[in-house]
């Protein structure tokens, strides 16, 4: 922990002038980026390195009893992606109306009865309404012979909520019935568990040179997944110019060049770009995949739908078509999430569907000898928040509209900011989708130069497998203030 000492002895900092208080912080700051910035690379990797920066800065100001509002001002975390609705204080229209966003956390049901949000008092309603709906879903589940607080000898969830799951992939256009589905807790555990399962089964099969292809910038957290359980790993760093997408021509020259690699990690909407493949391009990566299976080299397509759902509805019903074909179908693993798309990170709701039948009772080891049964009240929970979800369709359109007005206030933010200072080369738009922003810095700025100039705290690109001249923002956390307030 780095520590200042004060010039006024036993007298709280906060009984300082604001600009004496300024200047503490920054230099609290100032030595912090300094300890951590030769170590970026190692331990739990770049994202958390910098979200630990900010955590312990913040803890460093208030132990000096800094005002809040000079934290406040001074310190923005844009690091972790989650949502917090509690902290939602957007309203730019009508109170109570539809685009008042402090209602989401009351109409999710996150907020407990009485809360106050800002100036909104959460009815419960929905907070209610979901325990209710838990227990009407438990007594469907002992009608259908399925008791949630006994053990379940096959761990991979009860047989009517992966039907609900199902029937909701069905309407992408893809034929699969619940024994293709099993539950996770969140994308992350299903992630892990099919990319385990894949590797057991290829080593049934006597496959000893077992690879997993990662475009790249793109989520990390799986490439430490396949690496612990025996991959490995093939990186393929995308450009600007492709939108940092992998083209076609691109992947074929990949699968030629290293016959190993069996298995391709795609995030459909890309986590940290904010970019999204088009149907013509899957569609061509899908074409080559094609033509190396009738040359004998099959692989398998683990792709990552955790930011389907957060665009625009026409756009996703597009590019999950190009899934359909049949023989796309059979060797895709689809991994799904209400995480991110609803706000419901802690509640960890996930899902894998295997376009294969074969495919998903192969994997489900993975499930039986992991966790044993899945949590007969969080399958409760999980039922409950698809029928809401099912039932207030609107939800889904006020999130999306929510995180369009974030990420649209965030972009004005950094453009403003890049007028004043030259920070950054580029500030990408995004395909309106996801709960970040990924940008070009200038030459000589990376993200320590960045939060030390602007008290912006993002994650650079290397925690993406990419270069430090791009940086992500979140969205999620906090609110977006007005550039002069940064």
């Amino acid at each position: 922990m780095v520590t200042h000492n004060n010039s006024v002895g036993s007298s709280p900092a906060s009984t300082l002038p604001l600009q004496e208080q300024r200047a503490i912080l920054q230099q609290l700051r100032r030595e912090l980026i300094h300890h951590y910035r030769p170590h970026i690379q190692a331990g739990p990797g770049p994202i958390r390195v910098m979200a630990r920066i900010v955590a312990e800065l913040e803890q460093a100001c208030r132990k000096q009893g800094l005002s809040e509002t000079i934290i406040q001002s001074e310190i923005t975390n844009r690091t972790i992606g989650d949502v917090n609705l509690r902290r939602v204080t957007e309203c730019p229209g009508t109170p109570g109306g539809p685009t008042d966003y402090r209602m989401l956390a009351d109409e999710l049901g996150v907020a407990l009865p009485g809360e106050e949000l800002h100036g909104y008092t959460a009815t419960g309603e929905t907070h209610h309404w979901l325990h209710e709906q838990a227990m009407e879903c438990e007594r469907l589940l002992l009608k259908n012979n399925y008791d949630p607080r006994i053990y379940d000898i096959y761990g991979v969830g009860n047989p009517v909520l992966r039907s609900w799951l199902a029937q909701d992939m069905r309407q992408w256009g893809l034929p699969v019935n619940y024994e293709q589905l099993y539950l996770s807790l969140g994308a992350m555990d299903g992630l892990d568990k099919a990319l385990r399962g894949m590797a057991i089964l290829y080593r049934s099969r006597n496959t000893a040179d077992l690879a997993i292809l990662f475009p790249e910038p793109g989520f990390g957290v799986p490439e430490w997944q396949a690496r612990s359980n025996g991959y490995r790993l093939h990186t393929f760093q995308t450009d600007p110019h492709n939108r940092f997408k992998l083209t076609g021509a691109q992947l074929d020259e990949i699968l030629r060049n290293a016959p190993d690699i069996h298995l391709i990690y795609l995030t459909v909407t890309n986590n940290p770009t904010t970019f999204a493949y088009t149907p013509s391009e899957l569609n061509d990566l899908q074409a080559v995949l094609r033509r190396h299976r009738e040359q004998g080299h099959v692989v398998y397509t683990l792709a990552d739908l955790a930011y389907i759902g957060t665009g625009k509805p026409d756009e996703d019903q597009a590019r999950m078509a190009t899934f359909s074909a049949p023989d796309v179908l059979h060797h895709t693993i689809f991994i799904s999430s209400f995480s991110k798309t609803f706000t419901l990170t802690g509640e960890r709701l996930g899902w894998v569907t295997c376009g294969d039948p074969s495919i998903a009772s192969a994997i489900s080891p993975c499930w039986t000898n992991t966790m044993a049964s899945l949590p007969g009240e969080w399958q409760l929970r999980f039922m409950a928040y698809y029928r809401l979800i099912q039932s207030r369709p609107w939800l889904a359109e006020k999130l999306r509209n929510f995180y369009r007005l974030r990420r649209r206030q965030l972009i004005d933010q950094l453009n403003t900011l890049n007028r004043k200072q030259p920070l950054f080369d580029e500030v990408y738009i995004d395909d309106d989708a996801t709960v970040y922003n990924w940008s070009k810095l200038s030459p000589g700025e990376d993200a320590f130069s960045l939060f030390e100039k602007i008290g912006i705290a993002g994650v650079p690109g290397s925690g993406f497998g990419y270069t430090d001249e791009f940086i992500r923002f979140s969205i999620g956390v906090i609110p977006i203030q007005p550039a002069g307030n940064t």
